[in-house]
């Protein structure tokens, strides 16, 4: 009897330890800095993302996105068709979310909300070319870039331990 006591009493001791309210379980506050990085990493080890704009109806229309590498202040670029749904959509409702990750790794992830913008400048548009739009007949022409300009970042990256509250699951951001 006393021996179950003490294994009870052991029990409860272990549960109250590792509960979500144990320090053990807490989201740690890393510093702005820290979660740049992080994101960062999580960014870079990704060829594809997803952009999110709203429709006429107010519906959200999600499709896979090849941004340009190596966002700078994690400002997203990408090129599409002039006549393409999605610059249709930036002009009309300016809000988007970009959304970056590798469920196969399963090592975190980046949502960037922010402002786009469907930019027609020519020689910018030469700038950033990639070989194959010369596959694209007429590719000047048809092409407009897209600039998303951040106003939050979140970010799961677990090699940083930048992890989502145990309690709302919210992610840690940063606020730009």
């Amino acid at each position: 009897m006393k021996n179950r006591a003490l294994l009870f009493l052991s029990a409860i001791l272990l549960f109250a330890g590792i509960s979500s309210q144990s320090p053990l379980f807490a989201q740690k506050t890393l510093p702005k800095d820290s979660l740049m990085k992080a994101a960062s990493d999580i960014i870079s080890q990704n060829h594809y993302c997803s952009l999110v704009t709203v429709d006429s109806v107010g519906q959200p229309q999600i499709r896979t996105m090849n941004p340009f590498p190596n966002p700078k202040e994690f400002v997203v670029w990408f090129a599409t068709s002039r006549y393409s749904s999605k610059a249709r959509e930036i002009r009309n409702n300016p809000k988007v979310a970009v959304y970056y990750a590798d469920h196969a790794k399963g090592n975190g992830y980046v949502t960037i909300t922010g402002t786009a913008t469907v930019i027609d400048d020519k020689d910018l548009l030469m700038k950033m070319k990639r070989d194959y739009w010369d596959g694209i007949s007429g590719w000047q022409d048809i092409f407009v870039l897209i600039k998303v300009v951040p106003q939050k970042l979140e970010v799961i990256n677990y090699t940083y331990g930048a992890v989502n509250d145990p309690k709302t699951f919210r992610a840690p951001a940063v606020v730009f």
